[in-house]
């Protein structure tokens, strides 16, 4: 079914019925981009008058409700599988079915409930951030202003309905503050301009208005660039308009940019470095127990019965509470964060790619400075600073926003005013007569004034982009020995003046003409036909204001060895502009004709190894499309770095997926949100620095509780396997391995509430498999030294241990060094001197159980017995040296390696 045409007054250049007959639900907003507005009208079959009632209802059910398409909420059973696909906590899945297979139904138990325990707590944390992004999210617009008509002889009438109602065909009004609702060709303007950022990135408004007879058709960003046109979730800056809805829903440019960037994700830094820790551990576990079991057979002639021990090797060397300290860790760092700074974590592993952001690429729009202008300078024709410039063109701002009856007053108009009250308070000494706004035809705004003691004469005041300006100015003002004189403005002297505007635009300034002209009075109402034979008088240059904490924040950033990248839309000048305002090194000339500064078009001809180089030497890249932008934190994390990207609208989907952790404000575009894996209250640099330290914070006790468990546990198995071959019974039983593993582990939850150093605050930190093994190679030998010299006390204090009853308080006495030495492991491998609460309250509560378990009534269903008061003084001194050995081993291992792990 195809609707009928209206009946549309006039001719249109072409017949599009004849070349076109698509449901307007088919069309999109590039088949009208190189149409005109009568062309555009009978392709979607509507009309000025906007669409009947009944044929709105009959869109609305064939084209769909103008909504965004939303991601299915995720399950909690797919919450829980996903939290299960790390091969680490496969492996512990793994070795519980192997202990059930075998009967040993206590670690079997344990092994699993600590999985479940993980699996929870990661899809929990992450269930509750959904939940607050989902508070956040907001409609692209909740309302729109739309002509209808309920009969074809009634009269139209505007109403405001739901967005989620508009259809292709629509007749709908746009107004300041208004966000665009949908994909829109205008048909009428009045000084309409829009913030465009949400697609493009462009930080200053676009002028937008109806083109007669536009030249098409045009595809992919030359869409943005084209004034008739307007885009769903783009916002209203000044003016009014009137359009014709032709995309809503999935069609619209806003979700084709959404949905073209939805690829798969490639794995963070944090999947990589517990990839990389868990292939390391499989390693370790698939070759000792076999080892254990082939020796123990072969040299003791012990068979399948020693398969408990392989398998209590196996769990002797696993960190089962890896999963949970990380979880633990990650939430309590994100509960912080949320809490104190507003920032939310929506993916646990983000905080730790956080933590190891090494260069963190940003827009300046929003981020180092407040998207407000500030007046820079006032200068005369001849560069001099000049305050009666600024006074001029205070007065045209300030008539032009009383007379000109402005929905909103303009940002600019707004900074001169700021400016001009500073440098002379009081009311103006001109009265307003009439004032033409800003247009973005002619490109500038006009006040008329009645300055004092000129009777009969009223000054026209003109305000706006320079080439416009000059191109209705006849005459220029300069400077001579007997006061102001205007001169002829000839070729030489526009050039000049031209050249002088680029030099201050690439200097970072929105560069603004003022001229002058006087006419005899009349009451009549002025035009732009009356701005002509103006007096060129000055310049007025405004610049962006800094973010108040931008500098501060840079500088904690460049103290923790964050660089900092800018991506931006705008003109390099401006960009390198603030940059030298904040103190942000610009770095070296680059060689490319722009000095220090990267533009996009550079990039284009160049292959990823070289954008990679470029990357690493440059801060600015201007004039950045999203490809570009995708394409740089693209060459940044293939070259090794941990990248970070803050953006805030689809133009920015691209790059949030290229880089490890993707940031945006509360206030970015909907589908930003969702994609992003941290969210930001504000748009402030300061919240990422919290964030960054806070993924430190959580990534350090992670490492810290690795490096103790592990060289804990190595050390342990290497003793385990020496025992196994040199004594004639096990050195420790399945069951006490299994009690043991569970003191400690319940020990090590204290890891997640532990501060590191302020050294790993200083750097990135994050997991690195080789800076582990460097650490277990020295300090677990070293806790097998200790268990190796308790054996020998054990062999000389208790002379039966052939005997069961020597078994027994053979198995009792490394069962309490074990807890002891692992207590000092706890504290001393730490690095630090202050000890908090939480790890003391765990060391103590390994020594009480250590000390007290042998001697209460569990010890018998532990086959474990008492031990003597003299065996107890020989492990005090053995674990007395062996924290003394250790206190020398961190000091020369920190002396030799650093903080590297």
């Amino acid at each position: 079914m195809v609707w009928a045409p209206e009946a549309v007054s006039g001719a249109g250049p072409r017949d599009v019925r004849e070349t076109d007959a698509r449901p307007a639900e088919r069309v999109s907003i590039a088949d009208v981009a190189g149409l005109t507005p009568l062309e555009a009208l009978r392709l979607m079959r509507s009309g000025p008058r906007g669409l009947l009632e009944s044929q709105a209802e009959e869109r609305l059910l064939r084209c769909g409700e103008n909504v965004l398409p939303e991601p299915a909420p995720t399950t909690w059973p797919r919450r829980i599988a996903r939290s299960l696909r790390d091969p680490f906590t496969m492996v512990l899945l793994g070795l519980g079915l192997v202990s059930a297979a075998i009967a040993s139904w206590g670690t079997a138990c344990v092994t699993v409930l600590l999985v479940v325990v993980s699996s929870l707590l990661r899809s929990s944390g992450e269930y509750r951030a959904d939940r607050s992004i989902a508070a956040l999210r907001e409609l692209v617009a909740t309302t729109a202003t739309v002509r209808r008509r309920t009969g074809a002889a009634a009269a139209p009438l505007y109403r405001e309905i739901p967005v989620g109602e508009l259809v292709p065909g629509d007749v709908i009004r746009l107004g300041p503050g208004d966000l665009v609702p949908a994909d829109v060709l205008l048909l009428r303007s009045n000084g309409l301009t829009v913030h465009q950022a949400a697609l493009t990135g462009e930080s200053g408004p676009v002028a937008k208005h109806p083109v007669d007879a536009p030249v098409g058709p045009f595809a992919g960003t030359e869409l943005f660039e084209q004034p008739q046109l307007c885009f769903q979730g783009t916002g209203v800056v000044a003016g009014t308009g009137t359009g014709v809805v032709v995309a809503t829903g999935a069609g619209t440019m806003f979700a084709g940019a959404h949905q073209g960037s939805a690829s798969r994700r490639r794995p963070s830094s944090f999947d990589r470095s517990v990839n990389g820790i868990s292939w390391l551990l499989i390693r370790f576990m698939l070759v000792i127990p076999a080892a254990a079991l082939l020796a123990d057979a072969a040299l003791r002639g012990r068979g399948l019965e020693a398969l408990p021990f392989a398998v209590a090797v196996a769990v002797g060397l696993t960190p089962e509470m890896l999963p949970v300290i990380v979880t633990t860790a990650l939430a309590r760092g994100s509960a912080v964060l949320a809490r104190d700074h507003g920032v939310m974590v929506r993916r646990f592993p983000a905080l730790h790619d956080l933590g190891a952001v090494d260069v963190l690429c940003i827009d300046k729009t929003g981020t180092l400075t407040r998207d407000l202008p500030v007046l820079d300078r006032s200068l005369d024709p001849d560069g001099r600073p000049d305050p009666e410039v600024l006074r001029w063109a205070a007065v045209n701002s300030l008539w032009t926003i009383q007379l000109a009856d402005l929905p909103c007053p303009d940002a600019l108009d707004e900074a001169i005013m700021d400016a001009a009250e500073r440098l002379d308070p009081g009311p103006p000494a001109s009265d307003g007569v009439a004032a033409l706004p800003f247009d973005p035809t002619r490109r500038s705004s006009c006040a008329v004034v009645q300055r004092p003691g000129r009777l009969g004469v009223h000054t026209l005041v003109v305000k706006g982009a320079v080439e416009d300006v000059l191109d209705r100015c006849t005459l220029v003002r300069a400077a001579g020995p007997d006061g102001e004189t205007d001169g002829e403005l000839d070729a030489d002297a526009r050039e000049r003046l031209l050249r002088s505007a680029g030099t201050m635009a690439a200097d970072g300034l929105r560069v603004l003409a003022v001229a002058l002209a006087d006419r005899p009075a009349r009451p009549g109402p002025y035009g732009p036909r009356d701005e002509h034979d103006l007096t060129f008088v000055g310049f007025v240059g405004l610049r962006d204001a800094l973010a108040p904490q931008a500098g501060d924040a840079l500088a904690e950033l460049a103290g923790r060895g964050v660089a900092v990248k800018i991506l931006t839309g705008d003109h390099p000048g401006t960009a390198a502009r603030v940059c030298r305002d904040l103190g942000l090194d610009l770095g070296p000339d680059l060689g490319l004709g722009t000095g220090a500064v990267v533009t996009a078009d550079q990039l284009d001809g160049l292959d990823d190894a070289a954008v990679a180089e470029l990357a690493a030497r440059a801060t600015v890249f201007a004039r950045c499309a999203p490809e570009h932008k995708a394409r740089v934190v693209a060459a940044l994390r293939a070259a090794g770095h941990t990248t970070g990207f803050l953006g805030d609208g689809v133009n920015d989907l691209p790059a949030l997926r290229a880089a490890d952790v993707g940031m945006c404000p509360s206030d970015a575009a909907d589908v930003t949100r969702q994609t992003a894996d941290v969210v930001l209250t504000t748009k402030d640099l300061t919240a990422i620095d919290h964030a960054i330290a806070a993924g430190r914070r959580s990534t350090g006790n992670i490492v810290t509780y690795l490096r103790v468990v592990l060289s804990s546990n190595v050390g342990n198995v290497i003793a385990m396997l020496a025992a196994g071959l040199l004594l004639p019974f096990l050195p420790m039983l399945p069951i006490q391995v299994l009690a043991q593993n569970l003191c400690f582990d319940a020990a090590q939850l204290a890891y997640a509430f532990d501060r590191p150093g302020r050294g790993a605050m200083r750097r990135p930190s994050r997991l690195r498999p080789r800076g582990l093994l460097r650490f277990i190679a020295v300090f677990g030998p070293l806790n097998a030294l200790a268990d190796l010299a308790t054996f020998a006390v054990l062999m000389s204090a208790v002379p039966l241990s052939g005997q069961a009853s020597g078994q027994a308080a053979f198995h009792a006495g490394w069962f309490v060094e074990n807890l002891l030495t692992q207590a000092v492991a706890m504290l001393v491998l730490r690095g630090r001197r202050r000890v908090p609460l939480p790890l003391m309250v765990a060391a103590c509560f390994l020594v009480a159980v250590g000390v007290l378990l042998p001697l209460s009534p569990l010890a018998a269903p532990l086959d474990m017995t008492a031990l003597p008061a003299s065996c107890y003084l020989l492990l005090v001194g053995v674990v007395v040296v062996y924290g003394a050995a250790l206190l020398a081993a961190k000091a020369w291992f920190d002396r030799r390696h650093g903080d590297r792990t």
